[in-house]
C-alpha cells in the first residue's frame, strides 16, 4: 500500500496521509510541506496532542504563548492538546515534517484560531 497523494490544506500547507484509519485509532501520520517564507494559519487540535518531526528544512514553529523553537532536519516539537499552534518556513527550500497525532486525527478535533 503506497502513500496518499498529496492534497492543499487551506491551513497553508500540502499534506499526505500515511497512516490514518480506523484500524488503528491510537495514532495518525501525516507528512506536511510548507513552502519557503510561507505560514501555516494559527489553529490547534482538540484532545489531540501532535507532534511535528522535522524531515527537511527549516522552520519557526509557535506553540501556546511559548517562545517560538528553531527547527531543523531532525529536530522534534511536542504540542499537547488544545494549544494554538502554526510552523513558518524560514529556508530556501521546502520544510518537510511528518505530524505524528495521538490519538489519532480526525477533522472534528480541528480549530481554527484566530491571530
Amino acid at each position: 500500500m503506497g502513500f496518499a497523494p498529496e492534497f492543499y490544506f487551506k491551513e497553508g500547507c500540502f499534506i499526505s496521509e500515511w497512516l490514518n484509519n480506523d484500524v488503528d485509532p491510537a495514532v495518525s501520520i501525516a507528512r506536511a510541506r510548507v513552502e519557503p517564507g510561507q505560514t501555516t494559519r494559527w489553529h490547534r487540535l482538540k484532545d489531540v496532542t501532535e507532534r511535528y518531526l522535522i524531515l527537511a528544512g527549516q522552520g519557526l514553529a509557535e506553540v501556546g504563548k511559548e517562545e517560538a523553537h528553531q527547527l531543523g532536519p531532525g529536530d522534534a516539537i511536542v504540542i499537547p492538546p488544545g494549544s494554538r499552534q502554526r510552523i513558518q518556513n524560514i529556508g530556501d527550500g521546502d520544510l518537510v515534517f511528518l505530524a505524528i497525532c495521538t490519538p489519532r486525527f480526525t477533522p472534528e478535533c480541528y480549530e481554527w484560531v484566530d491571530d
